[in-house]
């Protein structure tokens, strides 16, 4: 089982805060393609061009390998004013 969990406007656009979907990724980017399948909403929040993912508390690149138990969060880059 993974755990995901979706941050700011990542999580308005699809409604959600977390979801918790069965181990068959290898990796993140294989995760966020099955997810932009749920719809629009989602394919616009997850959008590679301003999407950053973490697994396990730790920033890593969509090719990062997943295993069961794994916590991912998709979150927009955070700016500053």
């Amino acid at each position: 089982m993974i755990k995901i969990m979706f941050f700011a406007q990542i999580r308005e656009l699809v409604g959600i805060s977390q979801l918790f979907v069965e181990n068959k990724y290898t990796d993140v980017e294989s995760l966020r393609r099955s997810l932009i399948n749920r719809g629009s909403q989602w394919a616009i929040a997850l959008d590679t061009n301003t999407l950053l993912s973490s697994v396990n508390h730790t920033l890593v690149p969509m090719n990062y390998h997943l295993t069961d138990g794994d916590e991912v969060a998709f979150f927009p880059p955070v700016t500053g004013g």
